[in-house]
């Protein structure tokens, strides 16, 4: 339960701080739905506007972390406020993050446009709908602080990591069979790496929401994968652009 306050100001700003978590949250689910829409249509405009889309994210992290940090500095918060606060610093992060992975994909995309694979393209668009609904779920967690849609989110994720397994032990036996394809499919692999990191991300914020709400950490019970045999090599979102 939120914290009830009698200066109506103190509200406004973190109604203000919520509204911009929101449309980051909005902006970056559009993004990633637009990279992989492209991906499928081999359509380059809407790759180059998932791409130019990411600087207004950009400029909405900076936003909310302007904020947030205002906030704490000027209301001295404590308990479920001060939680809250530091959540939003860490949720405009993830979010960002989420902004990269797209804008990464939309940039591989405009690489695969005359030579895509498309007998392998089926898994991406299921993937990256699972992660758009992940992020929409996990922003109404957020939002409604319901502690229950956090856990559930956080769940989910491993469906993510199981088809992006699956397509990965796929594209190999494709790149076995037609090596002319190795480098198309090496890119289909680095996007579907994007889309599961989407998804970490979410479980992220579901971990921050969750703490922001209860006040104590989710257990995590979930039993871990290998990641080794199927790790992108370059872990940095910067480096990771589809040149």
């Amino acid at each position: 339960m939120r914290d009830i306050h009698t200066n109506k100001s103190y509200d406004e700003e973190l109604d203000q701080l919520r509204a911009t978590l929101s449309e980051m949250a909005g902006l970056a689910e559009a993004q990633l739905h637009n990279a992989v829409t492209a991906l499928v249509a081999r359509d380059m405009i809407l790759a180059q506007k998932s791409i130019a889309d990411d600087e207004r994210i950009d400029r909405l992290e900076h936003l909310a972390e302007e904020r947030a940090i205002e906030i704490i500095a000027r209301r001295a918060p404590l308990a479920d406020d001060l939680r809250e606060l530091v959540a939003a610093i860490r949720l405009s992060g993830a979010l960002e993050r989420i902004g990269d992975y797209a804008k990464n994909i939309a940039k591989r995309t405009t690489v695969l446009v005359n030579v895509l694979p498309m007998r392998q393209i089926s898994i991406i668009p299921e993937m990256a709908k699972q992660a758009q609904r992940m992020i929409s779920d996990v922003m109404d967690a957020y939002i409604q602080r319901d502690s229950a849609l956090a856990i559930d989110v956080w769940a989910r994720d491993e469906r993510i990591d199981l088809l992006y397994d699956s397509l990965f032990r796929e594209l190999l036996t494709y790149m076995m069979e037609k090596p002319e394809l190795i480098t198309a499919c090496t890119h289909l692999i680095f996007i579907a790496k994007n889309i599961e990191r989407v998804g970490d991300q979410a479980t992220n914020i579901a971990e921050v929401a969750y703490y922001m709400i209860e006040g104590r950490s989710m257990k995590d019970n979930r039993v871990k994968r290998d990641e080794t045999a199927f790790a992108d090599p370059s872990d940095n979102t910067e480096s990771d652009n589809g040149s």
